[in-house]
């Protein structure tokens, strides 16, 4: 098998030798089959490819071939002009069987034979692949969006997307390849018209020295030797030139050409009965009549043919009904064909039919990119990749609405121009621009629709714009920030670790399965996301549960310390600019919550009085509507013991603040009270 990987080394060194030494004639010959054999197999396998790519190889084979017969060109004119115009009987027989007695004839068949393959063949092959590698190239761009696009909705697979993002570089690649390729067989037409000038005037010129004879005879003998010759290398480049014109124009195919041929020009039998009687025609002005009927009736009778059977439509929409109704249910007879309806996306989008051209990417919309570059920002700033977001128009929705569904139920709805701009009111601003009043869907905010002519206006009178698509992908991010505990599966969880497994294996070793197993962690990364605590840091995680997880077996104390460990990761995401502006918690609170906690076998739980929890929340809204207007998200720092019961009391009315304790923030931090929550 090694020496067979060589053999094409050996001959392209070969191939250099036959310009050098003179080859004995029957070599030649055999060497001259060869070639003609070798032009036949390629032009036929250009003809059984279904796209170009399967034959990737085609410029080097043809830079091959073409070396290999400019130098059997080289090695028959030293024969031809050393040998009295002997150069093998390949040559000699084809030179006689074109001339036929007649050099001026065989001459002018050469020219015309040279000529149809420079000027029609090679020149159009050059310039369709020139326009192809242009356009290949140019395309690109796109179609590597159109792969994101498709990975991001989850239509392909990551080794799908690796498929065809590869195959678009070897188009590329080859389109440009054939681009410089298509050269050689220009420079092999020019070639074969200097070796043929060369084969004729040198011979006839040897002839009259060496005194082979008058000047009939040296004529009939160089003749035939330079016209056979030429030929023996011109029909070869023929051929090669036809493949490569066959190559080139495989762009728009789906299969080989045989099978394009019989079904694209056997598509239409009309076509085939109005040209028979159209040939038919031919014999009053005088056309042979025999063959134009003989040519005329199989056109006829091949069209009447073709629409006997051809399959008709149906005309009717009962059957056409019946035989869907039919086709489904025996398709769900099959029971494992019903299970494919119970997937449920873990995250899907329905659009109406104003917002598609946002989401079609060849309509030029951008929102599938944001995602994907969303799904980057979100996996660095919370070490969460989550799934591919599923997209769909929906024709029960309104055409400006959208929906966001996470696990196949509506949480989110929207509704957007698309020919306008979301305009944030400035406070104390210039309110005076017109508009159409409306809600920020994402964050509930009052705001207002500017179309393209106030958009100036807008901006000098201080509104914040945000366009159609951005409104979209801002409620989309903040949704799925809200709903990021829901998306972190069991197989997520198997994924993270086995990426971990790449730096640290010993602590995804030590940790899982023996102290704590895949559901528990998956529990612990849920709860921190519930509460924004970014989950980037699995190797603190996993050490912190390795040392508790053998001892603490309830989830939320176990929780407790993770968040404890990741002190730094908790402090940078919610400080800012090395200040954490805090409400705090009064002492009293903290005892009473403490004297409150009832343990139980799976765990604990508060057991509050009604009108204490009342007071409790009467004052922790007052103290958060205070500072609402000075932070983004009010924090509420409490003991580390408090902590988690506190946060569960207020969960139950949906409080939206961030609980935290001392023990999760770093010691370099400033912490700036801005009120403290008491019992009146």
């Amino acid at each position: 098998m090694k020496l067979f990987n060589n053999v094409i080394s050996a001959m392209v060194v070969g191939i250099i030798f036959l310009v050098i030494v003179p080859l004995p004639t029957p070599i030649l010959d055999f060497m001259f089959i060869t070639n003609l054999t070798l032009s036949f197999v390629i032009l036929l396998t250009t003809m059984y490819i279904r796209e170009a790519l399967e034959f990737s190889i085609f410029p080097s084979l043809l830079l091959l071939t073409t070396l290999f017969r400019l130098a059997l060109n080289i090695s028959s004119t030293r024969q031809i002009l050393l040998n009295g115009g002997y150069a093998g009987e390949v040559i000699k027989t084809f030179g006689e069987f074109v001339i036929q007695g007649n050099v001026v004839v065989g001459l002018i068949i050469f020219l015309i034979i040279v000529l149809v393959q420079f000027l029609v063949i090679t020149k159009g092959s050059e310039r369709v692949a020139e326009v192809s590698a242009r356009f290949t190239l140019d395309a690109m761009p796109g179609k590597q969006m159109a792969i994101d696009a498709d990975l991001s909705s989850g239509l392909i697979d990551e080794q799908t997307a690796r498929d065809r993002r590869s195959k678009i570089q070897r188009e590329a690649d080859f389109f440009g390849s054939m681009d410089g390729a298509t050269k050689f067989v220009k420079g092999d037409a020019i070639m074969s018209l200097v070796a043929t000038f060369i084969n004729l005037i040198g011979g006839i010129i040897i002839g009259f020295v060496t005194g082979v004879g008058d000047f009939t005879t040296v004529m009939n003998i160089y003749s035939v030797a330079t016209v056979g010759d030429g030929l023996m290398s011109q029909v070869p480049a023929l051929l090669i030139s036809v493949a490569t014109g066959m190559i080139v124009t495989r762009s728009a195919s789906e299969n080989n050409l045989n099978e394009d041929v019989s079904t694209q020009f056997l598509s239409q039998p009309m076509v085939l009965i109005m040209a028979g009687l159209a040939m038919f025609m031919t014999i009053f002005i005088g056309f042979p009549k025999v063959q134009v009927t003989v040519m005329s009736a199989l056109l006829i009778l091949l069209g009447v043919f073709l629409l006997r059977t051809a399959p008709k439509p149906a005309t009717e929409e009962g059957p056409a009904v019946t035989e869907e109704v039919t086709s489904e249910t025996s398709y769900y007879r099959n029971i494992d064909n019903v299970y494919g309806l119970l997937k449920v996306d873990p995250i899907s989008m329905e659009f109406g039919y104003s917002l598609i051209p946002l989401i079609d990417e060849s309509s030029g919309g951008t929102f599938m990119d944001r995602v994907v570059m969303f799904r980057k920002q979100f996996a660095t700033e919370m070490g969460l990749v989550f799934p591919s977001v599923r997209v769909k128009d929906s024709g029960l929705l309104n055409p400006n609405q959208y929906v966001i569904n996470i696990k196949g139920e509506q949480v989110a709805m929207g509704e957007v121009l698309v020919d306008h701009y979301l305009g944030l009111i400035p406070d104390g601003g210039d309110n005076t621009v017109d508009g159409i009043d409306t809600i920020d869907p994402a964050f509930g905010i009052p705001a207002r629709w500017i179309s393209e002519d106030k958009r100036m206006k807008a901006e000098l009178a201080g509104y914040t714009l945000i366009d159609a698509s951005s409104v979209m992908i801002t409620h989309l991010s903040e949704v799925i920030k809200a709903h990021a505990h829901e998306l972190l599966s069991r197989q997520e969880v198997n994924n993270m670790l086995a990426n971990l497994r790449k730096t640290s294996e010993a602590i995804v070793n030590d940790t899982i399965p023996n102290i704590v197993t895949v559901g528990t962690l998956q529990k612990v990364l849920c709860s921190l996301l519930r509460e924004g605590v970014p989950i980037r840091d699995m190797e603190t995680i996993l050490d912190t549960l390795a040392d508790y997880g053998a001892v603490v077996k309830d989830m939320d104390m176990l929780t407790e310390h993770v968040r404890q460990a990741l002190k730094r990761t908790i402090t940078h995401r919610f400080a800012d600019s090395g200040q954490m502006k805090v409400i705090s918690l009064d002492a009293n609170i903290e005892n009473k919550i403490m004297a409150s906690v009832k343990k139980v076998e799976n765990g604990s739980y508060l057991a509050l009085e009604p009108k204490e929890i009342q007071e409790i929340i009467t004052s922790t809204s007052r103290e958060v509507d205070k500072i609402r207007d000075l932070v983004q998200t009010p924090i509420i720092l409490t003991s580390p013991i408090v902590r988690l019961y506190f946060k569960r009391l207020l969960d139950q009315f949906s409080m939206r603040v961030t609980i935290l304790s001392f023990n999760e923030i770093d010691t370099d931090i400033k912490i700036q009270a801005l009120g403290n929550i008491t019992l009146s």
